[in-house]
């Protein structure tokens, strides 16, 4: 059983719905935050990445930073303006190319995720945590939406059908050219979705690990809150999810030339011209010295835990860590991660720039793999995978 329920989401009016909207607050560096909010007052990543409007070089954790945040948040409310809908669900969807994905977005329960009941996959770091959960008490807001998946479900596809066939509330195409379309749910279709979701024997998360964890926290610290034991999500069915892989760069070879690097890494690098990208499970690719190897990682024993089968872990356990010294990545500060939408092409930049000494392209994770992990009370490793397209920041907040 799964709750779902609708809220008074606060959202912008129609026209200015594409004005607020922004990238998630955790996909862009303070500098790229800066750029992309300038000249864009009603940018919602004045409220998400406030430092933005400070100094630069004010440290992100600052008291200034959430005191900005607050005085940022009551202008946008007046600015754009922001509005406090009745109780409703909202579809969501999302264009990118010929990909297609429709979500629901409402409040889900922080005592579900507590109990292990909305799964995860990955671990969270506290300093991430301690952030967003000063963020939402001070803002008395949840300002980010989490990116949930479930096993697609026939009555909630029903009614998916019925709603995205009338108007739209919002529907424009962001400057990265992904289309945003999102309709308001009313009525008897409310009560259709949350008996169908009740249905549902469980919810995982999919992006947005910290986002949760602090709705959690947050919820501890505001205990008479009724707002407070629920986070807003949207949640897309299984077979709608797209996965991009979250490739690595390393930057150094740990005191090995390229050709060293290549005979210590022996059989697994496959003879003739490499691949940016990997063709199937089991390959990776390397650019190395200005071309492109594919090393054939060896077969996955029987009985080897999913999360351990796993492409990104067995390049971290026969590649990074014996041959390039590369220990715990979620520490390690030789080794960076890239998010599969950057492409091949800002791999190979890296390397030939000198900022990196050596990239690695990666097989994406499949959902599959995802929700088998997590049902096991698995951890995926670090950095493992990437979601695109990504949920617009700004387009309802749940107040609390």
């Amino acid at each position: 059983m799964s709750f779902l329920a609708p809220f008074r989401a606060l959202r912008p009016a129609p026209d200015a719905a594409a004005d607020v909207a922004s990238v998630p607050y955790d996909v862009v560096s303070t500098e790229e935050a800066r750029a992309l909010a300038a000249g864009h007052p009603l940018s919602f990543l004045h409220v998400t990445r406030p430092e933005i409007d400070l100094p630069a070089g004010t440290n992100p954790y600052d008291a200034s930073v959430y005191a900005q945040a607050v005085r940022n948040f009551e202008e946008l409310k007046r600015a754009a303006p922001l509005v406090q809908d009745e109780p409703s669900l909202y579809f969501y969807r999302l264009r990118m190319g010929a990909h297609e994905q429709t979500g629901l977005t409402g409040v889900f329960s922080v005592d579900e995720y507590d109990r292990g009941l909305i799964k995860k996959h990955e671990k969270t770091r506290k300093d991430k945590e301690d952030d967003r959960t000063r963020h939402m008490t001070e803002l008395r807001a949840q300002t980010g939406v989490v990116f949930l998946t479930y096993h697609a479900s026939p009555a909630v596809d029903a009614v998916v059908r019925r709603v995205t066939a009338t108007r739209p509330l919002y529907d424009f195409t962001a400057s990265d050219g992904v289309a945003h379309t999102m309709w308001r749910v009313a009525g008897g279709d409310v009560d259709a979705l949350v008996k169908a979701f009740a249905a549902l024997p469980a919810l995982y998360i999919a992006d947005g690990h910290h986002r949760v964890a602090s709705a959690s926290r947050a919820h501890a610290a505001l205990p008479q809150s009724r707002e407070a034991g629920t986070f807003v999500a949207t949640a897309f069915p299984d077979r709608d999810v797209r996965i991009l892989p979250y490739n690595r760069v390393v930057k150094d070879l740990a005191g090995k030339t390229p050709a060293q690097l290549i005979a210590a890494l022996g059989g697994m690098v496959m003879p003739g011209a490499g691949a940016p990208t990997p063709a199937r499970r089991g390959e990776v690719g390397m650019y190395l010295d200005g071309r492109w190897h594919t090393l054939a990682l060896p077969p996955v024993p029987a009985g080897t835990p999913r999360a351990d089968a796993l492409d990104v872990e067995r390049l971290q356990r026969l590649v990074l860590e014996p041959h390039l010294g590369i220990g715990d990545p979620r520490t390690d500060k030789r080794v960076d991660f890239v998010g599969g939408i950057r492409g091949t092409a800002e791999l190979e930049r890296l390397v030939t720039s000198g900022r990196a000494a050596a990239a690695f392209s990666l097989f994406p994770v499949g959902i599959d793999d995802l929700m088998s992990i997590a049902d096991a009370g698995g951890i995926m490793p670090p950095k493992s995978t990437w979601f695109e397209p990504k949920l617009r920041d700004g387009l309802v907040t749940h107040l609390i």
